[in-house]
């Protein structure tokens, strides 16, 4: 009896054991739990960082806090309802049905969207469910990030006055009722999926979904306190810069994880993000030296996030060349709308959106969105989108069509999130008071918490022995301080 033929497939690569199924490709399997740690990243300790250094010293604990509860918020209430309302089975056209992604018989067997075949008119597949080479666990993972971050964005609106009880309640609510009808109808299967607006990694279902909730909560919990509104410093600088560092860089798991796979699609959209993004920042810098004769750095943050929220829905559906494009129109299109039009528009300064959220993600996502109708090149379509001979409208053909598809998905968006942020807030402000109390308002962070992000005396004050106490907080030496601790 002669032996079985040896395998050709090398003992790293053979399958057919239990934690190594033939279904599974470990390089795709590795990039996407990969992939989600770096969206992960950006969100903690990333924006965790950024909120916390952006924003007057007396808030910093606050703001750093709300987006690091946001987190641990959305990660229990995905894996136990969030999930399969997102990429589930329909309920609606533009919701899935609720239900738990924790059974070990769910999450092990191989990923798939139940929603996502696309068929002809004549009910011919057109395109196959998405169904990637890794288990379920792995999606769960990687969608529940993007999840998290859309919350984390949207607290940008908020922050320095919204209560934290109030903000404890939001979180859930918003991700259930909002979150996920976007997620569903663009990515899930729901009808705008369908329909074939495009949005290959969530300029609509993240950006500018938070974008337009955070100026709408913005508006229902009411404005800083007037001296906060008139002189808001970052506390530090160098510290945002590395939050900032750490958002751009995780960017690439945010973009070059959409494909569901380390193909050659990922690789082009990470490419165009870094694009996007380097073009952007210098562009609005240069703006910022045009016309304020000062390179500013926060600016600078500025143009780097706007760059990475505009690519992000046509990632992997654009050239290179239409990366700069993209990046020159999102570092100047939002620094028009936040230097010129916010101070003249009488609606935009009565709404107190901390940190510009409207402008770098919802102006920003927006753009995005119209230009990836106007520029998504047919390949790159063909190797992502469920509809076939999807194109910009520069392509022409069928391109056009697909420009005011894009227009409509993002007014449904819009629309959406304006009225259910609305229902939310407002639901809230029976039972908790949407805003602080004056006397928080006054005192910061260790009102709210009991905590303070430095030991260091004043908040840009000098030091006062009849306010601060005689002593320093180090008694060993028994002296009195007499110099000036001065904190941005």
């Amino acid at each position: 009896m002669s032996a079985p033929p040896p395998n050709p497939v090398p003992v790293a690569y053979q399958g057919g054991i239990p934690a190594v199924p033939v279904w599974l490709n470990k390089g795709d399997n590795a990039w996407q739990m990969i992939a989600a740690t770096l969206v992960g990243l950006q969100s903690v300790p990333g924006l965790v960082i950024l909120y916390g250094s952006v924003v007057k010293k007396k808030w910093a604990v606050n703001s750093a806090f709300m987006a690091l509860y946001a987190f641990a918020n959305v990660v229990l209430c995905w894996v136990i309802w969030g999930y399969k309302m997102s990429f589930g089975h329909k309920l609606l056209p533009f919701w899935g049905k609720a239900g738990p992604a924790l059974g070990q018989n769910y999450l092990v067997n191989q990923a798939l969207l139940p929603e996502t075949t696309q068929y002809y008119g004549d009910g011919r597949v057109e395109t196959a469910m998405i169904t990637p080479f890794y288990p379920m666990a792995s999606m769960v993972w990687f969608q529940c990030v993007f999840a998290a971050i859309t919350l984390i964005i949207l607290a940008g609106s908020v922050l320095g006055r919204m209560n934290i009880k109030a903000w404890m309640a939001f979180v859930p609510l918003w991700l259930t009722f909002s979150y996920t009808v976007g997620a569903f109808s663009l990515w899930g299967g729901g009808f705008l999926f369908h329909w074939g607006v495009m949005d290959y990694s969530g300029g609509y279902v993240i950006h500018l979904s938070s974008g337009i909730a955070g100026f709408t909560a913005a508006y229902w919990v009411g404005p800083r306190s007037k001296k906060d509104r008139e002189r808001f410093p970052p506390n530090n600088v160098l510290l945002m810069l590395a939050g900032a560092g750490l958002l751009w860089m995780g960017w690439a798991g945010f973009n070059g994880g959409d494909p569901y796979s380390a193909n050659v699609d990922s690789s082009m959209a990470v490419l165009n993000t870094n694009i996007c993004a380097a073009t952007s920042l210098l562009v609005w810098t240069w703006l910022d030296v045009i016309f304020f004769k000062k390179p500013s750095v926060i600016g600078a943050v500025q143009g780097m996030i706007t760059g990475l929220v505009c690519i992000t829905p046509g990632a992997g559906l654009v050239q290179g060349w239409a990366a700069i494009v993209f990046g020159i129109l999102s570092g100047s299109v939002p620094w028009f709308t936040m230097m010129i039009v916010h101070k003249r528009w009488t609606l935009l300064q009565h709404i107190d959106d901390t940190l510009g959220v409207f402008h770098t993600h919802a102006i920003a996502g927006l753009l995005g969105g119209a230009l990836t109708g106007l520029f998504a090149e047919p390949q790159l379509c063909d190797m992502f989108l469920p509809v076939a001979n999807s194109r910009g409208a520069i392509y022409g053909g069928s391109g056009g069509i697909h420009f005011l598809k894009q227009l409509v998905g993002g007014a449904f968006i819009i629309g959406w999130n304006l009225v259910v942020t609305s229902i939310i807030c407002v639901a809230i402000n029976v039972v908790i008071p949407l805003r602080m109390t004056e006397e928080q308002l006054m005192i910061g962070d260790d009102a709210v918490h009991g905590e303070e992000a430095y030991a260091l005396w004043g908040d840009g004050e000098k030091y006062d022995s009849t306010k601060h106490g005689a002593y320093s907080d180090d008694t060993s030496h028994n002296k009195a301080s007499t110099g000036a601790t001065q904190v941005v």
